[in-house]
């Protein structure tokens, strides 16, 4: 089946929708899908992500459409199985289109920081021995934590890497997206791991 992923990122540039389909893309490949790739879209905003999905799910009969944004908040339901729709209907007032299915919507828990604070050996091969791991939340029940509380971690914990070498939104996230190891995140992010097993169970 062909699958299409919107996805949150990337802003207004070009660009950076470039680099946000191939952080994206990368990992993903290493999740075992390089021979399956599913295509990703980068809408930019959230809002955005939600619109375009929405109108893909209306006219495009010959896809299926996967949501794929930012909890912002930790999800109630962070089991194996969370409900992503309930989820943005109670925080952002979004409805689930008529038809649509459950995994039909994904969620980074809380925010794509997450998933890169829970590889400490991308972190670490990226950024260097200035890394300050020990500032980082435990990997153990991240997708707790609120992205505020993961984006400021990250950037205190990479402070003294360098000049214009610390954690930043835009080139170097997507490039830190592209270095994650897939089987790590799912040890420990259920969201990543319902991702993953969602993609497996389309991508024939």
């Amino acid at each position: 089946m062909k699958v299409k992923i919107y996805v949150e990122g990337g802003g207004d540039s070009k660009e950076q929708h470039a680099r946000c389909r191939e952080g994206f893309r990368k990992l993903i490949d290493k999740a075992g899908f390089k021979e399956r790739s599913p295509a990703i879209v980068a809408c930019g905003g959230r809002s955005s992500a939600f619109d375009k999905f929405k109108t893909a799910v209306a006219s495009d009969v010959g896809a299926y459409a996967i949501l794929l944004v930012d909890s912002e908040d930790p999800v109630k339901s962070a089991d194996d199985k969370p409900d992503s729709w309930s989820h943005l209907q109670s925080r952002d007032g979004w409805e689930r289109p008529a038809n649509v299915m459950d995994d039909q919507a994904q969620l980074m828990a809380t925010c794509m920081e997450t998933w890169i604070m829970a590889d400490r050996a991308a972190l670490k091969n990226f950024f260097g021995q200035k890394l300050q791991t020990n500032a980082l939340f435990p990997e153990k029940e991240l997708e707790s934590r609120t992205r505020h509380e993961v984006q400021e971690k990250l950037e205190h914990a990479t402070r003294d890497c360098g000049k214009d070498r610390g954690y930043a939104k835009g080139n170097r996230s997507f490039k830190m997206l592209a270095e994650l190891k897939p089987e790590t995140l799912k040890k420990h992010l259920p969201h990543f791991r319902r991702f993953i097993e969602t993609l497996d169970k389309y991508l024939k």
